[in-house]
């Protein structure tokens, strides 16, 4: 696997956890303000951690899939232009060599011995025209997956003080935890980044701890409306 994709699979996993962090953080405060009932909060978070993996999974096997389906369409039509103008797609080839600084008499060698073997030569045109790698076109299944269980990570974490806690810690703990976590996830974001990773923490930190104090306050104010 190159580094760029490596890169890009890990960006991809942090960015997902940070969106079942903060979403989760936030519905859990939100209902925490609005009731003093763990089981009700636990249950919310729960609920919000299944809606939220379901539709990123959907959500992102739909993209891939689509955009999958582009590119294999743009393959094809590749294929038939390869088999019914060759020459023509041929003298494609030798202006794409002769673009990279090849003689006139190499790009033209080089695209006739491409062209004597059709797959090599479809590959070729593939990744110099419309600039795609066949191996890389993208898994819709692994990208589904890849997406659920990094949002289940991030959604997971507001929850744990209600699986595991006291009731008068739950709200603490789980503002702690989530602090903790918002604090790692913008760092990490941060350096993938090449920016300074103690900006981007606490940049993560204040932008999620924030939509976590307006989700509580406004839950406290519909809970006491509802009890009043």
């Amino acid at each position: 696997m190159r580094a760029s994709t490596s890169y890009g699979n890990l960006r991809a996993a942090v960015l997902g956890v940070n969106d079942g962090l903060v979403s989760n953080f936030s519905l859990v405060m939100g209902v925490a303000g609005g009731t003093g009932d763990p089981d009700i909060v636990l249950l919310a978070g729960v609920a919000g951690l299944l809606a939220g993996a379901f539709s990123m999974a959907a959500g992102e096997y739909v993209s891939v899939r689509s955009q999958r389906d582009v590119y294999e369409y743009q393959i094809e039509k590749e294929r038939d232009e390869i088999a019914m103008q060759p020459d023509e797609e041929e003298q494609e080839l030798v202006a794409i060599y002769r673009s990279k600084g090849l003689s006139q008499e190499e790009a033209e060698t080089v695209a006739r011995r491409l062209r004597a073997d059709p797959e090599a030569m479809l590959d070729t045109m593939v990744r110099e025209e419309l600039g795609l790698n066949p191996d890389e076109l993208g898994s819709p299944i692994g990208a589904s997956v890849s997406s659920f269980t990094a949002f289940v990570a991030g959604a997971l974490i507001p929850i744990i003080p209600y699986l595991f806690g006291t009731a008068s810690l739950n709200v603490p703990a789980s503002a702690a935890l989530s602090a903790a976590a918002l604090l790692l996830v913008g760092g990490t974001l941060a350096k993938t980044s090449n920016r300074n990773p103690l900006w981007g923490a606490a940049r993560m930190a204040l932008a999620g701890g924030a939509a976590a104090t307006v989700t509580f306050g406004i839950g406290r104010l519909v809970g006491t409306t509802l009890a009043g």
